[in-house]
């Protein structure tokens, strides 16, 4: 048996939230797993940020570890200059290449291509792995066991996939058996997120598990000295804040708690880009 773990209570969860508010949150922590208690004290987000300067620019990604050694096995872009007429990126546009892609030879096992989910408008964007069996089944991200923990992590934070936050992943094709990605996949498969991105423009990025955050950041570093940390992703200097894998957190429940810990440092952030 799991003990229970304590984290910072209703007083954490914000300012100006209202007793509905904080009750509501206290039901999704509880779905967490996670116990809650009321400090004595009042909650000062500025004793939990520890901000560093990482920044990775969308160039760098190509220096990723796990990318560089598949660079030979992807065939050149077109630059640009050409005579061929450029050609604009729209979210649909988007999405039908993602669904018909044979890029890379994943396309021969997937049932389809998982594109993302959430508001188009939204502030946040979540970038996990790659879709697991159930994502692959019905095309949509985090769903099933994970995906419901996600949920519920995200809407402690006063977040929802149908309102004000998008979710990706790094692969849009599962990989066999849960894999981890190989390099030549995710090689190929990284420039359809990277365009998401363009096409969001999110204010802050979180990044669930190691394949995600390594990827992104162009880092092979552990993701536990990814943590706590403010990176910065991107020619717009975004946010990018690293935290555990829902499917990590289902087999690891005693990490609950610094999931909620790099949870509320990314609430922090983002408030910081928006003071009231």
């Amino acid at each position: 048996m799991v003990r229970p773990l304590l984290v910072l209570g209703l007083l954490a969860l914000g300012r100006g939230d209202g007793l509905m508010d904080a009750l509501r949150r206290n039901q999704y922590l509880q779905t967490m797993g996670v116990d809650v208690w009321v400090s004595r004290r009042p909650a000062s987000v500025a004793d939990a940020v520890v901000a560093t300067g990482d920044m990775v620019s969308a160039g760098a990604l190509a220096a990723t570890p796990q990318v560089a050694a598949a660079a030979s096995a992807v065939p050149p872009t077109v630059a640009r200059g050409t005579a061929d007429p450029p050609t604009i990126t729209t979210w649909e546009s988007l999405r039908s290449e993602v669904l018909a892609c044979t890029k890379c030879p994943l396309h021969g096992s997937r049932t389809q291509g998982v594109f993302g989910v959430g508001s188009r408008e939204a502030q946040w964007l979540v970038v996990g792995e790659a879709p697991g069996a159930e994502e692959d089944r019905r095309g949509e991200p985090f769903v099933g066991r994970a995906g419901h923990l996600l949920d519920a992590m995200l809407k402690a934070i006063g977040l929802s996939r149908g309102r004000n936050v998008y979710i990706a992943n790094v692969l849009k094709s599962r990989p066999p058996g849960n894999r981890d990605p190989k390099p030549e996949e995710v090689a190929a498969c990284l420039p359809y997120l990277m365009r998401q991105i363009e096409l969001l423009r999110p204010r802050v990025m979180l990044a669930v598990g190691r394949i995600a955050a390594q990827n992104l950041l162009a880092t092979d570093v552990s993701l536990g000295r990814l943590r706590g940390k403010v990176h910065h992703f991107g020619e717009l200097n975004t946010p990018l804040i690293v935290t555990y894998h829902p499917a990590y957190l289902l087999r690891t429940p005693s990490d609950k708690r610094k999931a909620w810990e790099d949870l509320k440092f990314a609430r922090s952030v983002f408030q910081g880009l928006n003071p009231t």
